[in-house]
């Protein structure tokens, strides 16, 4: 636990505040709160800090500890004072600012901590306006160009991953709060005699870095990884991976919950066995043996999963993957957006943020080799005749929607249409073409429909511009298809 009185007397003992520390007595004005939270994360990521703090209860001139009479969780503001100031603030600070309130008693006297963590992907901003410190004062960074041009540049090259969660830890904590017993597992070692032979696969992997005093740091990748527990990392336990059950095919229906306290690495196979539990399935006697039929394919789930937790996006605050089953689908969330077109999902070079979190997860054997997961939830969908999984993206989130069986008249015309095109982008890959006798073989339908399948290739073709013909001279009975992009 962290040693909040510690923490205040080391910040007071510096000769002056610092672009990364502001100390008040009992200035709680909103305003001037959101504006400094906002420059104090760009200031801690321009001063490579991984955390900046205002601190209330502190004199400004001489760091001596003076108390404060409020609380800033129990402030209101607003029209008739009612909505919380807190609230008010995480309202109007951009989604990748991140910080927590504290509170700690020394000598009889009331502190309050804010620790505001460093701007990632982007600059942090508050009502739109990005602010930065300049000695002790806040101003608008616009106003300071080359500031902004410095810190957009340590932005860019500043990795979640790499980040330190824990620090100053000996070799013996690091193995208490990592699941190091997995880690060796699953990459096919024998567990290491000793805390110090058990380190050293964790530190060439960049899970655990050794700092210049001889102890140890875990890093945010291995936190997420490998944690026993998400709950003892606060600033990873908003990314557990939380499974909703609803029982109907819309959220009104009452539900089950589950929430991970475990590192991706380590609870990835449990989390799996749970949701199929879930799932609607069938038990199917087959002589002496008896099988479980699941709704969904367990390879796209499994790699939907996967690329939920691998892609997501760090810096948005105060949210983490979510798996949401239904009676009809099942939708996975994650935080942030794609790094490619949805439409060429399949035929891209993959891009992901978060780098060094794939390369370990395959090396962990928890996902397929780079760029062939979703070529493997297509086809393993196509396979059962399940309706396309489909992408779906918003401000800041992406979902991957699986649906179960349904009869064809009953995927809607938009659906079927994107069955199409991903249809065609397998056959693509595979060095084949789409055919109407392959897309009727895809939906499971019988060679009366042929004409029906016609009708949806034209679509494709000349209404969604999704695909095209591979020769327009060849005669309408041989005609195949391509992507618009091959």
């Amino acid at each position: 636990m962290e040693d909040l009185e510690k923490l205040v007397i080391e910040l007071c003992s510096l000769p002056d505040e610092t672009p990364w520390l502001e100390f008040k007595h009992d200035n709680y004005e909103p305003d001037m709160i959101g504006e400094d939270i906002s420059a104090l994360a760009n200031s801690a990521a321009l001063c490579d800090r991984d955390y900046a703090y205002m601190i209330w209860g502190i004199s400004n001139e001489s760091h001596d500890i003076i108390g404060t009479n409020y609380d800033l969780q129990s402030i209101k503001v607003g029209k008739g004072k009612v909505q919380e100031l807190e609230s008010w603030l995480r309202m109007l600070l951009s989604s990748n600012t991140e910080y927590s309130f504290k509170k700690v008693n020394i000598n009889g006297k009331n502190i309050g901590i804010l620790k505001i963590r460093r701007a990632l992907s982007q600059t942090s901003a508050f009502k739109k306006v990005e602010f930065i410190r300049v000695g002790s004062y806040t101003k608008k960074l616009a106003d300071v160009p080359a500031m902004r041009a410095q810190l957009w540049d340590k932005i860019r090259n500043t990795n979640f991953e790499t980040m330190v969660c824990k620090s100053d830890l000996s070799d013996v904590q690091v193995l208490d709060l990592l699941d190091w017993e997995k880690y060796y597992d699953s990459i096919g070692d024998s567990l290491p005699s000793s805390p110090e032979k058990a380190i050293h696969y964790l530190v060439e992997d960049a899970l655990v870095l050794r700092q210049d005093n001889g102890l140890l740091s875990i890093t945010n990748l291995g936190g997420i990884l490998l944690a026993r527990k998400l709950s003892r990392f606060q600033n990873l336990s908003r990314k557990a991976l939380r499974v909703v059950r609803y029982y109907s095919n819309n959220r009104a229906g009452s539900t089950k919950e589950y929430t991970s306290d475990v590192g991706y690495a380590t609870g990835f196979e449990q989390i799996l066995q749970y949701i199929e539990a879930l799932m609607p399935s069938e038990d199917v006697i087959s002589g002496a043996y008896r099988q479980t039929n699941y709704s969904y394919p367990p390879l796209a789930l499994r790699e939907a999963l996967a690329n939920a937790l691998i892609h997501q996006d760090f810096s948005i605050s105060g949210t983490g993957p979510v798996v949401e089953i239904f009676n009809d689908r099942i939708e996975i969330t994650n935080p942030g957006v794609p790094l490619v077109r949805v439409e060429r999902i399949i035929d891209n070079p993959p891009k992901s943020r978060n780098e060094k979190l794939a390369s370990c997860m395959r090396r962990l054997k928890l996902c397929e080799e780079l760029g062939t997961g979703w070529d493997k939830i297509v086809i393993s969908c196509e396979a059962m005749n399940l309706p396309a999984p489909k992408i779906d993206t918003y401000d800041n989130s992406t979902r991957v929607i699986l649906h179960a069986m349904m009869p064809f008249s009953h995927i809607s015309y938009k659906d079927k249409l994107w069955a199409c095109y991903l249809h065609a982008c397998i056959k693509w890959v595979q060095g084949e073409h789409l055919t109407n006798s392959s897309l009727r073989s895809r939906f499971n339908l019988e060679p009366t429909y042929s004409s029906s399948i016609s009708r949806l290739i034209k679509a494709a073709v000349d209404e969604e511009k999704y695909i095209k013909p591979f020769d327009s001279n060849t005669s309408h009975k041989h005609m195949s298809y391509i992507p618009f992009w091959a």
